[in-house]
């Protein structure tokens, strides 16, 4: 079964959609990102923006829009992405969980938040894809993600692209702050030590989930995620896959670098 995976850096709220020039590199990067893709039959995204008490999965036929983000012009909150949902990879994902002995569920009534609408509004904007969400789960446990990618591993869903919707940098402090070459180098050292553990062929897979799972232990982890929702579908993403990444990109989103992993 065909499986493609890819961590995207989402950007802030809907500003892509918006033209805001901070996201300049991230609109062309998603939009690009379909051609190096084979199509897909199915989406699930793994988004920062929803924790639940255990991995939740959305089951609804025609999600609507959570337009979880405030203070933005009125036309953000007109956006649309009225892609079909999918009963049937809800009930695969949660059925794929539950086996491998983690208590996951379906709800019937959550849409998709904007971690999900935004990234694939601009990667495939006719909306024709049958997407799913999945949650995060709200201990924010790394290892406890570690595990839900691994349980996605016996997903047999051909064509399946699973994205994981964070951001490698997300301390909003710092993204609201002017210009500080501190700054700059904690972000860039970070950047660096995650590329290279996501990417490197040179690491075991065990040493690759000991050191993601203890991510606080690298450089200036903290300043980067003080709190680590935004990081964590990566972990799905890479235990998911069970290897190093076949590629990465590093844009600049906000005045950050802020990485991408595709496992194709």
């Amino acid at each position: 079964m065909e499986k493609q995976i890819v961590f995207l850096s989402h950007g802030g709220g809907p500003l892509p959609l918006l033209g805001d020039p901070g996201h300049r590199e991230l609109v062309d990067y998603l939009q690009a990102l379909p051609g190096k893709l084979n199509q897909p039959d199915a989406i699930l995204v793994i988004s920062a923006h929803w924790e639940q008490d255990s991995p939740t999965v959305t089951s609804a036929l025609q999600p609507e829009l959570i337009y979880d983000y405030y203070g933005f012009p009125r036309e953000s909150y007109e956006i649309a992405y009225p892609c079909p949902g999918s009963p049937e990879l809800a009930q695969q994902v949660t059925q794929a969980l539950q086996e491998a002995g983690i208590d996951a569920h379906m709800d019937g009534e959550r849409g998709l938040d904007h971690g999900v609408f935004v990234p694939l509004k601009l990667m495939y904007p006719q909306a024709n894809i049958p997407c799913v969400q999945l949650s995060l789960v709200n201990t924010l446990d790394a290892a406890l993600h570690w595990r839900i990618g691994e349980a996605l591993r016996s997903l047999e869903v051909d064509r399946l692209l699973a994205i994981g919707s964070g951001f490698s940098f997300h301390n909003m402090t710092a993204f609201r702050a002017p210009y500080d070459r501190s700054a700059r180098e904690m972000n860039i050292a970070f950047e660096q030590w995650l590329t290279r553990i996501c990417s490197t062929e040179e690491l075991s897979e065990s040493e690759r989930r000991k050191q993601l799972i203890e991510w606080e232990q690298a450089p200036y982890a903290r300043f980067c995620h003080p709190r680590e929702e935004h990081l964590l579908p990566l972990h799905v993403c890479v235990a998911m896959a069970g290897r190093a990444s076949d590629s990465n990109a590093s844009i600049e989103v906000l005045g950050k670098s802020a990485g991408m992993f595709h496992w194709l």
